[in-house]
């Protein structure tokens, strides 16, 4: 066994305390440089009523688990100091087996926290009920309606009071109630825009519903919060809320644009594809929304009036898909789409679409 001297032991210490030192040192650095990197929380940094309702519950959520992680970590560390080995002053119970305090403290303190997390969850389920319209700022400030679709792998937005669509745009007026119903293609996915509030699902052939309100201007970020395929990453879009009077303007806009959103373009629109560019329609054919959630389900008896479907336009959309070759409509095929429609208005099933359900 090799002996050390004094000076060198020394040395060894110093040396091993100022590695330890650097070490902290650094990692206290890496720590402060992680608020300055430019990230930011986007679920902390609400900009309407929803999102700040929401960014309270999980300060709420959180303060309560730090009631008890804080405690178990505190005491877990003085536990290991107090009764270490080489602490003979340590009281030494072999046979304890019980203790009253402990075991008020043990389950009085988790029922409370469960009874006080009941009462708020049972409260903010209802408040926070995605269904649930919010009431407008200003009586002279109606909701405005968008119809979302989700489609693999882009976002569409139907305004159906200004008859004008989007392709991953979302434009909104700010301090005015927005609500949103939601269907899908194909795949389910997630709506989400996480500084407005709630993520809500869209599934083919199914409708929800979100209500939201954005209480700033500004860009906030959408996107998918679900995964739906291969091109679930680019499925993203730009919320953009402005002033009312700029969002007057940008509907007159949109409504003067050349492009048309009918049922061709609709199903060429629909077909799978990545990286797609943001595009504006006006002249939105009258109920593709509800076209494209009872394609799948067909007539419902006893719907209420907002599920009702346009027969006309569902037949449109199938009548489109089967004139489809590749994905592309020409202009023959668009001449007998729309010949189809007296015969359609007349009651009969057109071949196109007796080959789409045989």
């Amino acid at each position: 066994m090799h002996n050390v001297s004094p000076t060198r032991r020394g040395r060894a210490d110093i040396t091993s305390g100022t590695r330890w030192r650097e070490g902290c040192a650094r990692i206290a650095a890496a720590m402060a440089m992680v608020p300055m990197s430019g990230c930011t929380l986007e679920l902390l940094d609400p900009k309407g009523s929803v999102g700040e309702q929401e960014k309270h519950l999980i300060l709420i959520a959180l303060g309560v688990m730090l009631l008890v992680v804080i405690p178990v970590i505190v005491l877990t560390l003085v536990f290991f100091w107090r009764y270490r080995e080489t602490n003979t002053a340590a009281t030494y119970s072999p046979k304890w087996a019980h203790s009253t305090k402990i075991e008020v403290v043990v389950w009085s303190i988790p029922v409370v926290i469960v009874v006080s997390l009941a009462v708020m969850i049972w409260e903010t389920t209802h408040k926070l009920d995605p269904y649930r319209p919010i009431e407008p700022v200003a009586t002279d400030k109606p909701p405005v309606r968008v119809e979302v679709v989700a489609l693999n792998w882009k976002w569409l937005f139907i305004y159906p009071d200004y008859h004008v669509a989007t392709v991953n745009k979302l434009v909104l007026p700010v301090d005015t109630p927005v609500e949103f119903k939601l269907t899908a293609e194909s795949l389910m996915n997630a709506f989400f825009i996480p500084q407005l509030g709630s993520m809500v699902y869209a599934m083919s052939g199914m409708q929800t519903k979100l209500h939201l309100i954005a209480s700033e201007t500004g860009t906030y970020a959408g996107m998918s919060s679900a995964y739906s395929g291969a091109g679930f990453s680019d499925m993203h879009f730009k919320t953009h809320v402005t002033s009312r009077d700029d969002f007057d303007e940008w509907v007159r806009q949109a409504q003067g644009v050349p492009d048309t959103l009918d049922a061709p373009t609709y199903v060429k629109l629909e077909q799978p594809g990545t990286g797609a560019p943001v595009a504006i329609y006006a002249n939105v054919m009258p109920g593709l929304f509800d076209a494209i959630v009872g394609k799948y389900m067909g007539p419902m008896d006893g719907a209420s009036q907002d599920m009702r479907v346009t027969g006309n336009a569902i037949d449109d959309i199938i009548a489109a898909a089967n004139c489809r070759v590749d994905g592309q409509l020409d202009s023959s095929d668009r001449r007998a789409l729309l010949a189809q429609r007296p015969e359609r208005d007349a009651g009969t099933q057109p071949g196109a679409q007796r080959a789409l359900t045989e």
